[in-house]
């Protein structure tokens, strides 16, 4: 549990480096666009290789497809109620957390790294943590943390402040890591397929709705290569 833990914690820990950029060299938006679109596609090829194709292996298609689609709907349900309470421009490079509630921009960082997490520790219990799963998170969470910091230094909050709030974020990605490792069992067949397809559906719609309209609204149509690029890797690091 404990390798679980350091490993949740090493792949949200790219937060608080990406605070750490925004505020001391402060990064164009094209930057934090491109290597949000390469973390989007190697995510994508997490979720494929190393969630879906393992609960296929245990479960029957039309059950994955439906706990995949439970898993976007519950993180899609929560996305929204946080939303509504001032936390949907959480990830905004300009600005506009100015207009946003504290606590809801916490909560929905915090929504947004607890899969990814909870699949890293289902990943050690496998046998020892996916290179091509942290690589993923550590990608995308690096720009996340780029752009969300320099929106919230452009509202306002003092840099302690906001590594003050990556560093709990952190906390509860090991946390729930630890959680991945400390209740599932993969080889219970039906319970282990199940939460990785709940957690893959999760994961796509995070992308879907967070990362991917931020890349696409600076780089446009490069986008898309740009997340295929991602993609090759992932399936390149699976292999290692």
């Amino acid at each position: 549990m404990a390798e679980a833990f350091g490993w949740g914690a090493f792949g949200a820990a790219a937060l608080l480096a990406g605070a750490l950029i925004a505020y001391l060299l402060t990064p164009g938006r094209a930057v934090i666009a491109v290597v949000m679109a390469l973390g989007t596609g190697l995510l994508i090829g997490s979720v494929s290789f190393e969630l879906v194709d393992d609960a296929l292996e245990h479960q029957d298609v039309v059950w994955v497809a439906l706990l995949v689609l439970l898993g976007a709907a519950v993180f899609t349900v929560g996305d929204w109620l946080l939303s509504r309470r001032g936390g949907g421009e959480r990830k905004d490079p300009t600005g506009a957390q100015a207009d946003g509630q504290a606590l809801a921009i916490v909560l929905g960082s915090v929504l947004d790294g607890i899969p990814e997490s909870f699949v890293l520790g289902l990943t050690v219990l496998q046998g020892g943590v996916s290179v091509a799963l942290l690589v993923a998170v550590a990608l995308s969470n690096l720009p996340e943390g780029m752009s969300s910091s320099s929106g919230l230094k452009a509202a306002g909050w003092p840099r302690r402040r906001v590594l003050a709030m990556w560093s709990v974020v952190v906390l509860v990605s090991a946390a729930a890591s630890a959680a991945g490792y400390a209740m599932l069992d993969p080889a219970s067949g039906r319970t282990g397929a199940g939460v990785e397809a709940f957690a893959g559906g999760a994961l796509l719609a995070m992308l879907a709705n967070s990362l991917l309209p931020q890349a696409f609204a600076v780089e446009g149509v490069v986008t898309g290569p740009l997340v295929v690029l991602g993609f090759a890797v992932s399936l390149a690091l699976s292999a290692v």
